[in-house]
């Protein structure tokens, strides 16, 4: 019998512009056009200031290790140890994550180390939006 893979995100209409745009490799995010304010996660209006007038834009990509823990116990889909992770974008906003091409280590994964985007297909629908540590 196959192992279970990873629990995955049910796109709505509300979220469909992020995973339409992970799916194409880019980061997307919001920006409320009332009081200029970036978010995450996608939501049809601004937490800040309540207003619906929003746009969607591409994101760098770049952003700073924020916080995270390193997980040791089996889940399906990951292989222990793994970083459940908090990266600051540059844009403002916080999302969590995982952190890939890195050592699960303390002495490994820095606070405020600089990372990028990069992206793991999931299936046809979902590319998941994961950080590595930035090169160069």
């Amino acid at each position: 019998m196959a192992e279970p893979g990873r629990a995955l995100p049910a796109p709505t209409p509300e979220t469909q512009h992020f995973w339409d745009g992970t799916r194409e490799g880019e980061l997307r995010l919001q920006r409320c056009d009332g009081c200029g304010k970036n978010y995450f996660p996608p939501r049809p209006f601004c937490a800040s200031c309540g207003s619906r007038k929003v746009s969607v834009f591409a994101a760098s990509g770049k952003g700073v290790l924020w916080s995270y823990v390193i997980h040791h116990r089996p889940v399906p889909g990951f292989k222990p140890p793994y970083a459940i992770a908090v990266v600051q974008l540059d844009e403002g906003p916080r999302m969590m994550t995982n952190i890939v091409e890195c050592e699960q280590t303390p002495e490994a994964l820095q606070l405020d180390m600089k990372v990028e985007v990069v992206f793991e297909k999931q299936n046809d629908t979902i590319t998941l939006p994961v950080f590595r540590p930035a090169k160069g």
